[in-house]
């Protein structure tokens, strides 16, 4: 029995709010279950020096979460003048995530940096921050068309993120802190809308993982995700 007293393939309860800030061009708020995660894409007429000339654009990413999204009171990270390497490990992959599924010539020389805040964490908040920030994307890149419409769309994929694990010998889909803190096998699953695979993360915490393990892991994070699509698409409203 999982803690939450779901079954094997079931997601917590996911809701995705769309045009949740007054000032960034897109913005979405992003709960799975008791987890919350508050994203913003802003967009700039620049690049990085990098790209400056070559007609491309780019889309990064920024994570972070606030003092008590834990269950006890973390310092800010500007407080101790650096970041954890979770911190930069989450956002790399983050913009790691959105890039892949975005055509940065069609986006023309602008940046777009995506603003990913926890307010509570219960498990999965990388995943909830890459699901939301493909619909804070999708938003702004929508705003920027109406202004001035794109020869062909920059994001024509959809990407969403979910956690698999092991727990108890069972493998699960959509780990909370309970089981994410127990699990004998923790996997992070990033997927494309069209059935291609992003990104994995999977570490054995016990024991080293079977073949059939990280399949029937990867047969459940398929399922997560195509109710995440689906919440995506009621988000922007495609």
């Amino acid at each position: 029995m999982r803690p939450s007293s779901r079954a094997p393939d079931e997601m917590r309860a996911i809701s995705i709010e769309p045009h949740v800030s007054a000032h960034a061009e897109g913005s979405a708020l992003v709960k799975f279950g008791s987890t919350q995660v508050w994203v913003t894409a802003s967009i700039e007429e620049r690049v990085p020096p990098f790209l400056r000339g070559k007609g491309a654009g780019w889309v990064t990413a920024e994570y972070g979460m606030l003092p008590r999204a834990t269950h006890k009171r973390a310092d800010r990270e500007a407080t101790r003048g650096r970041q954890s390497g979770r911190t930069q490990e989450i956002q790399r992959l983050i913009g790691r995530s959105l890039r892949t599924v975005t055509d940065l010539g069609a986006l023309g020389e602008r940046q777009i940096t995506i603003d990913c805040d926890v307010l509570q964490a219960d498990g999965g908040t990388r995943t909830a921050a890459i699901s939301g920030a493909w619909v804070a994307l999708r938003l702004a890149l929508d705003r920027l068309n109406a202004a001035s419409p794109f020869a062909q769309d920059p994001l024509p994929v959809a990407v969403a993120a979910v956690s698999c694990g092991v727990y108890e010998g069972v493998p699960v889909l959509d780990l909370d802190y309970a089981e994410d803190s127990a699990a004998e096998t923790d996997g992070n699953f990033v997927l494309a809308a069209d059935g291609r695979i992003i990104e994995v993360q999977a570490t054995a915490e016990k024991a080293p993982i079977e073949e059939e393990t990280l399949l029937r892991l990867l047969r459940l994070a398929r399922i997560g995700c195509a109710a995440i699509f689906e919440a995506q698409r009621r988000a922007v409203g495609r």
